[in-house]
């Protein structure tokens, strides 16, 4: 019998009638099908599902029976094949997270209502994992009914197979496993009786009307530890969440989180990095599989925002897996990721010039960034002796900076650059422009930017250009 048949048989048990138009909806990650059926008259639309695998069908069904048993936010599962290859449930919409915070992903500036909807959602985690997990019988939980050093092994062999081995970077097989088993005995220190949804991601929570989450796709769930979907969440690839806005929704959880148990938020941090690498590892495992294997380019879109955050999460390193620091360091470093991320790291060009010749142009039609007016401060060009100088040599160093003036100066415009410096990297922006001008482009503007170039260089792993308009003369300092 055709999907349609099938599907048009369930809704006619549940409306009385034929539908009128069966819709395909676009694909998800997995190999299931959906569809939208149309009522002819009256009655509501619904999403019909073809699976391709019943003991995953059912742990759909039973999981969304006894969630909405606990008043939580999940489909109604209307009717079900005889053989549990396909079903109907109520139609949440359209309208999911992922797409409602949009431009705050593109932009890495959130609004006050994207961040709204990423509050509420994170507060209602600490539900499905507690208040879901009373009564519930994992044993219906599929492919595993638990999180254990078994499934943990699985999606680190996943990673090492699926994603470590298609990049051709060579490794020490021994070394590695010896690091993914004290990894497993880390994750397994933070187990816990609850639920698990696993792909807890913005992807798969949907919105109502009024802007409340709805949650779907939770058919991989078992019982586990409640910091994975926290890190499946705030480190979802595409979601592109700058680290102060994870460090919010953190703090949002744990006050939910409080609500079912008492939290020590020191060792709340440390589990937590475990987990988040543990999980950035996984998918880029199934994007590895997704993208290098079965060839679907979605996924090898996601795996440049999942190496960034790998290179993040790196920053601060694991001693408790030396070898596999030292592996995944020199996978962040190849090439193929490097080049990427080059394209996506921020360079400020910094200019000194002479207002009488105007302002410099911002040649990547950004807009031009900070402008700078160092005519206020006292000009050593007045003085004879100093006209043979410009602001790179001793003498007029020495007058600018025994004089004070310009001192004071740089550290109010340190400070402003500073602010944006900060949030261009965190917003993912490739360039900034800072320029200094004073009448000649010879003394005050040279010195000025000359040293602010030197600050930006030692305080940021960033690009820098310095210009020295007049004098013809330029310098980079390279990202560290």
């Amino acid at each position: 019998m055709s999907n349609n048949k099938i599907l048009s048989s369930l809704f006619e048990q549940v409306t009385g009638q034929q539908p009128a138009q069966i819709a395909a909806m676009p694909s998800s990650g997995s190999n299931r099908l959906y569809f939208r059926l149309y009522p002819s008259t009256g009655a509501r639309t619904m999403i019909g599902v073809i699976g391709t695998c019943r003991e995953e069908n059912d742990a759909f069904i039973y999981l969304a029976d006894h969630f909405r048993s606990k008043g939580l936010p999940v489909p109604e599962v209307l009717a079900i094949s005889d053989d549990h290859m396909a079903y109907l449930q109520e139609d949440l919409g359209d309208t999911i997270l992922f797409n409602a915070i949009e431009k705050g992903r593109q932009s890495r500036s959130f609004s006050a209502d994207e961040k709204e909807l990423l509050i509420r959602t994170i507060r209602m985690l600490p539900d499905i994992q507690f208040l879901g997990a009373v009564g519930l019988d994992f044993s219906h939980c599929y492919p595993a009914k638990e999180f254990d050093k078994r499934s943990i092994m699985w999606d680190l062999n996943y990673f090492k197979y699926c994603f470590l081995k298609a990049t051709g970077l060579e490794f020490q097989e021994d070394r590695l496993e010896d690091d993914f088993q004290a990894m497993s005995e880390v994750l397994m220190r933070g187990q816990s009786s609850t639920f698990m949804y696993r792909d807890f991601q913005s992807r798969n929570v949907m919105l109502t009307t009024e802007g409340n989450p709805l949650f779907i796709d939770f058919q991989g769930g078992r019982k586990g530890p409640f910091y994975y979907d926290v890190a499946s969440f705030l480190w979802q690839a595409k979601a592109n969440l700058p680290g102060s806005l994870r460090q919010e929704l953190i703090g949002e959880y744990i006050n939910a989180l409080r609500k079912y148990k008492p939290v020590d938020e020191e060792y709340f941090h440390e589990q937590l990095r475990h987990f988040v690498l543990f999980r950035t590892m996984q998918v880029l495992g199934a994007y590895g599989f997704r993208g290098y294997f079965e060839k679907k380019p979605h996924f090898m879109q996601s795996v440049p925002f999942a190496i960034a955050n790998l290179r993040e999460l790196l920053d601060n390193p694991y001693p408790e897996y030396p070898y596999l620091n030292e592996l995944l360091r020199q996978l962040v470093d190849m090439k193929q990721f490097t080049n990427e991320m080059a394209n996506r790291q921020l360079t400020v060009k910094v200019m000194s010039f002479a207002y009488k010749k105007g302002i410099p142009n911002d040649a990547t039609g950004n807009g031009g960034g900070y402008v700078f007016d160092c005519r206020a401060v006292n000009n050593p060009g007045k003085y004879d002796r100093y006209k043979p100088f410009t602001g790179l040599d001793k003498p007029v160093i020495e007058f600018l900076e025994e004089d004070g003036e310009i001192l004071s100066f740089l550290d109010h415009c340190y400070a402003l650059v500073d602010s944006s410096v900060e949030r261009y990297i965190e917003r993912g922006f490739s360039n900034l422009m800072v320029c200094f001008g004073c009448t000649g482009g010879q003394h005050r503007s040279v010195y000025s930017a000359q040293r602010m170039a030197e600050h930006i260089n030692s305080k940021y792993n960033v690009k820098v250009e310095l210009v020295h308009r007049e004098q013809n003369i330029e310098q980079t300092f390279q990202k560290k």
